[in-house]
Formats: C-alpha cells, structure tokens, sequence
C-alpha cells in the first residue's frame, strides 16, 4: 500500500514545486517552534535557503498578502473576534515606518464591520 501524497497546489503559472513547498513549510516551521534558523530540519532543505526564500516572500510582501485575505475572509464570513486582540504598548513597540500602513479600502471596511458587530454583541452580552 502507498503513502497518498497531497496533490500539488496550483498557483497562477501551475504547480507549484514540491521544493517551494517544502520551504513554505519551513518558514512555517521555524515560527511555530521559534527554533533557529539553522536548527531547522534537513527535510525542509538548507536552512539557509529555506531563509533567503523567506527574506525574499518578506520584501514581496507575500505574508502581508496572506494575512490581509485570511483576516478578510474571516470577517466576511463574520468569523473575526476582535475581543481576543489584546496589544500592550508597554512591551511591543512599532516601527517608525509603520504609521503609514495602506490597507485595500474594501479590507478596511470589512474590519470596521467586523469590529462594530463585535461591539455590539459584547455590549448585548453586559446587557
């Protein structure tokens, strides 16, 4: 009997590579686990490439593009709970740069909405 591998997933131009997948798995791996980058298993690849493909996924933008869709779908399926946010200013700091963050408009309204129907479901549940 054989081992059912998972079917390739298809991007814009194909499959993608078993090779990138694995290395997405990495990247994966290594924030999971918070391990180092060079603790990270042979089965991933190199380490340091598994790294140089992050840093390049990082500059493309890549892991922003994930978030904002996942965050999105989530909110139009109402599945965003606000109320587990929780940011203390005391210990996470922002960079400089980050006061200028662009969200899509559409992304931005989809947020709100979900923020104000949390809001008023929280204050049903005081009432």
């Amino acid at each position: 009997m054989t081992a059912m591998s998972a079917p390739p997933a298809i991007g814009e131009y194909g499959p993608y590579p078993e090779r990138l997948r694995r290395q997405f798995e990495g990247v994966i791996w290594r924030f999971r686990t918070g391990g180092q980058w060079r603790e990270m298993p042979q089965e991933f690849g190199a380490w340091s490439t598994v790294h140089n493909r992050f840093r390049q996924w990082r500059d493309a933008g890549v892991f922003e593009a994930l978030l904002e869709g996942a965050i999105a779908e989530a909110a139009k399926r109402g599945e965003v709970d606000l109320s587990l946010v929780s940011v203390d200013s005391t210990t996470v700091r922002a960079h400089h740069a980050a006061a200028g963050m662009h969200l899509d408009p559409d992304t931005l309204a989809d947020l709100e909405k979900a923020a104000e129907e949390a809001e008023k479901a929280r204050q049903k549940g005081e009432a």
